[in-house]
């Protein structure tokens, strides 16, 4: 319902909305919030700074809980409202007592549509139902905030892997709405003057080229160095993308469209230097073992970013190794630290939203935790005493200052690569209307004529 913040910036305190019930149809009650808070904290990398600078969370009644800082912490509104993950999701405290590294099984929460378990066939289909129970807020909806008003009954979010099929549906209405088609089926939809298509995050994605610091090569600094300047973000742009509107190159760590965005450091990201890049490999000793790139090929964006990698890495000297998989085996691949020839990789590709690289404090690719830190384990101290300093800034221009030394040194030691950024846009009949701008899809507000 309301907060407020003590004088000094060290307590908030929230007060729950009239009425609140969970779907089970018990009451919301502060102690389900601190508590789910709690868990959050110890999941999240943002939530995990700010447990950092806390000494309690806890309620005060039924509708009201607060959090004490034991150290400053300017960005506390800004990590209780993060809308990528993870996110700080509220759930019954019984649930919430529930291991952080555990999933959670009985899907209880409290907002406008309900998970309808019986109806869910995994891999196929989710069903949610709209909760009678639900209240929503008097103002318009934004985003994942505002009013949250239900005007469908029942939404069916189905699964089809087969592009060709999707697009069959959507034309013929057999479904309403496309969450991402592929970028080549957008102007035969842009055709039919029953679809339409929009883009819901206009802040767009990152791509990322990530190496392992564990191991040889890429545990050198000079051969992670030749992987920034034998970057051309045009040229993987085209190869994963495609299509020149849907993308921009960007030569900063943190999102191009937020307040963060800077050139700082980024020289040898900006313009490619084959010449420079060959130099660093032979610098860095290299031996000519296979460099092992993760090559994910039923994701379209990212089999064209990783042959680019190939051919770049080729050309400045790397004997390179393609690893082909699918999605699902990357992501059990890309945990293992051992060495590539025991199962392990030295490249991999992925993305990020731009919530997720807006500043510092969201940002896994420029955290230096080591075996803490994303997969890729770079350890790097100088980034971890920055990142601390730039959460516990609360002035602005302190802030964007720290932000630009952690970018310097995440393209200095080389943390990671990004190769730009893309936006995706959606599709659906024109009898649908109410989509809302955010970076997943949002089912309030929506109607169907």
């Amino acid at each position: 319902d309301k907060h407020s913040v003590s004088k000094d910036g060290m307590k908030y305190t929230f007060t729950l909305r009239d009425g609140l019930k969970w779907h089970d149809g018990q009451p919301v009650v502060a102690e389900d919030c601190a508590e789910s808070l709690k868990r959050w904290m110890k999941k999240d990398r943002f939530g995990r700074l700010l447990a950092a600078h806390t000494s309690k969370v806890a309620p005060v009644d039924r509708k009201t809980l607060t959090l004490e800082l034991g150290e400053r912490f300017g960005p506390v509104l800004e990590a209780l409202g993060k809308p990528s993950s993870n996110v700080p999701f509220m759930m019954p405290a019984r649930l919430a007592a529930t291991s952080a590294d555990e999933q959670i099984k009985d899907i209880v929460g409290s907002g406008p549509f309900k998970f309808s378990k019986d109806e869910w066939q995994p891999g196929n289909q989710v069903v949610y139902l709209r909760n009678a129970d639900y209240v929503p807020r008097g103002e318009t909806a934004s985003g994942s905030a505002g009013g949250k008003k239900v005007l469908l009954d029942k939404v069916v979010w189905r699964y089809m892997p087969d592009h060709a099929t999707a697009a069959a549906a959507l034309a013929a209405g057999e479904v309403d709405w496309w969450e991402i088609p592929p970028i080549d089926f957008i102007p035969k939809i842009e055709q039919n003057a029953a679809l339409a298509t929009f883009l819901p995050d206009p802040l767009g994605t990152q791509g990322w080229l990530r190496p392992n610091h564990l191991h040889p090569p890429f545990n050198n600094k000079k051969a992670r160095q030749a992987l920034v300047y034998m970057m051309s973000q045009e040229t993987y742009l085209q190869a994963a993308i495609g299509v020149a509107k849907y993308y921009r190159p960007c030569h900063s760590v943190f999102a191009c469209q937020g307040p963060y965005a800077s050139k700082a450091g980024a020289e040898g990201l900006a313009k490619q230097n084959l010449e420079k890049a060959r130099q660093l490999v032979k610098e860095s000793g290299y031996d000519g073992r296979p460099v092992t790139v993760v090559h994910v090929t039923d994701i379209a964006l990212l089999n064209g970013a990783a042959l680019v990698t190939r051919e770049l890495l080729t050309s400045i000297g790397f004997n390179v190794e393609l690893k082909a998989m699918d999605w699902s085996t990357n992501l059990a691949v890309r945990a293992k630290k051992e060495p590539p020839d025991k199962g392990g990789w030295n490249i991999l590709h992925t993305w990020w939203m731009a919530a997720d690289v807006m500043h510092p404090a969201v940002h896994f690719g420029v955290s230096g935790a080591g075996p803490a830190a994303w997969f890729g384990w770079p350890e790097i101290p100088q980034l971890e005493k920055l990142i601390t300093d730039f959460v516990r800034a609360t002035d602005p221009a302190r802030r964007k200052q720290l932000a630009e030394e952690v970018q310097k040194i995440a393209l200095d030691e080389v943390a990671y690569v990004p190769w730009g950024e893309y936006v995706l846009p959606t599709a659906f009949r024109k009898n649908v209307t109410g989509i809302l701008r955010f970076i997943a899809p949002l089912f309030w507000n929506v109607s169907i004529a």
